[in-house]
């Protein structure tokens, strides 16, 4: 038991979280699962001790601390670090208010961030470890009605491309794991959504956020094979940096990178344009 790797995940209660912590543990691995309310994880069945539920509100600086020490006290590593707890929050960018807005940040990007330093000295000194940033589609890909949310997203995937320069010569992985539509309550329970009542945006925006809720249980991904796939990426030597989950998602990011991709080479002589002439 000694030997088997140490996973902290966050936002266990449902979802992706969930689904991870019972497949690890199934594997006879070892788990700190967090949620906001500890009661709704401590139901999740390990070998022996390989269980530590934990509450965490990523928000909180002093429930970070806590939770981190905990581990260190009880496994006395974490090898994956898996920043998952967050929402989505659906508006017409006009129509964004301040207030979840800010919110949302607190949860999808500071919180994250804040997690994860607390988490990188033990992973430092260990001279190993893994780190898997929950993003989503919207990371890559900006939709109607998902601005603030998919910024939130945009957000970590940029953080995590210096993270990974910086610690990988430390001997630490970095992975963004971007899923698409998947059976989790992210578009039911956990959605929040600003109605559209602007009548401009009601073809885009508020047209999103009805199909958002109207998809909500019939996705197409499985969390389960989804933890599968991430629990597999980290026991390669080489792991990704990003992982696309599902096919709408795959199709999209890919789709939708091409063509960035052949604007901006449809451009290179407007951009070397701009340079000082023979180097300045």
């Amino acid at each position: 038991m000694s030997d088997t790797p140490v996973w902290f995940i966050t936002g266990c209660s449902t979802g992706f979280g969930r689904a991870l912590a019972e497949r690890v543990l199934a594997r006879g691995w070892r788990v700190v699962a967090t949620a906001r309310d500890r009661a709704r994880v401590a139901d999740l069945s390990g070998d022996g001790d390989a269980l530590l539920a934990l509450d965490l509100d990523v928000t909180d600086a002093g429930q970070i601390a806590a939770a981190v020490d905990a581990a260190k006290t009880r496994f006395g590593r974490i090898d994956v670090l898996v920043n998952n707890a967050g929402y989505g929050y659906q508006a017409a960018i006009e129509e964004g208010v301040e207030e979840e807005i800010r919110a949302q940040f607190d949860a999808n990007v500071f919180g994250l961030f804040a997690l994860t330093r607390a988490v990188l000295p033990l992973m430092r000194h260990a001279g190993r470890g893994h780190i898997l940033n929950i993003t989503s589609v919207a990371g890559l890909a900006g939709f109607p009605a998902s601005g603030y949310y998919a910024a939130s997203k945009h957000a970590v995937e940029g953080w995590s491309d210096s993270l990974a320069a910086e610690v990988a010569p430390l001997g630490l992985h970095v992975t963004c794991v971007e899923p698409g539509p998947f059976r989790t309550d992210w578009a039911g329970r956990s959605l929040r959504q600003t109605p559209n009542r602007i009548a401009a945006y009601a073809e885009t925006a508020g047209a999103r956020m009805k199909s958002t809720s109207d998809i909500s249980g019939q996705q197409a991904g499985d969390p389960v094979r989804a933890a599968d796939a991430m629990i597999a990426l980290t026991e390669r030597a080489d792991p990704p940096r990003h992982l696309v989950l599902g096919r709408w998602g795959h199709d999209a990011v890919v789709q939708r990178l091409r063509e960035r991709l052949a604007e901006i080479e449809s451009l290179r002589d407007e951009a070397l344009a701009t340079d000082f002439p023979d180097g300045g």
